[in-house]
């Protein structure tokens, strides 16, 4: 097995799950996760899509196709329960996944061996965790399944039954 094998898994296999997850939340989408708030599934897909369109930018010196979404779902926002400070679920959800899907295209444009490429704007902090295309990656990919717990719990709180 190759390298690019396993990270286009993780890709694949991340998208579909969290997709599959919220896919019917659209009314529940500002459900936070507990009683003393947390994360919601609106919150989490934005967030998701700038973290996504930060590749462009660590990966290649492209800007991120989502910057103006930074001060709502980057690092360090807040989330909110007034639906009026978002774009709709529907556009954040499809958002998501085109951003995912330029991210295949360009790791199978990239090869096996481009994986272990140096990416150019590493985000301070991140210097470990980012040393090649290929650890960058699955990076996004782990970080994904942390969200994806939350909108797992979201779901319960929104009454809804979990996915099998």
């Amino acid at each position: 097995m190759q390298a690019i094998e396993l990270v286009r898994f993780a890709l694949e296999m991340t998208d579909g799950s969290t997709l599959n997850l919220v896919q019917d939340m659209r009314d529940k989408s500002l459900t936070q996760p507990g009683p003393n708030g947390g994360n919601h599934p609106l919150w989490i897909m934005g967030h998701l899509c700038v973290v996504e369109g930060s590749l462009r930018k660590i990966l290649y010196c492209e800007p991120n196709p989502v910057e103006h979404w930074t001060p709502i779902f980057g690092l360090g926002s807040t989330p909110q329960t007034d639906a009026s400070v978002y774009p709709p679920f529907d556009e954040v959800v499809k958002t998501f996944h085109e951003l995912r899907a330029d991210t295949l295209r360009r790791l199978e444009a990239l090869g096996n061996e481009g994986l272990d490429r140096t990416p150019i704007e590493i985000p301070p902090g991140f210097e470990d965790a980012m040393k090649t295309f290929g650890h960058t990656l699955l990076l996004i990919a782990l970080h994904q399944m942390v969200h994806y717990g939350q909108i797992a719990d979201a779901r319960r709180a929104a009454g809804l039954k979990p996915l099998r």
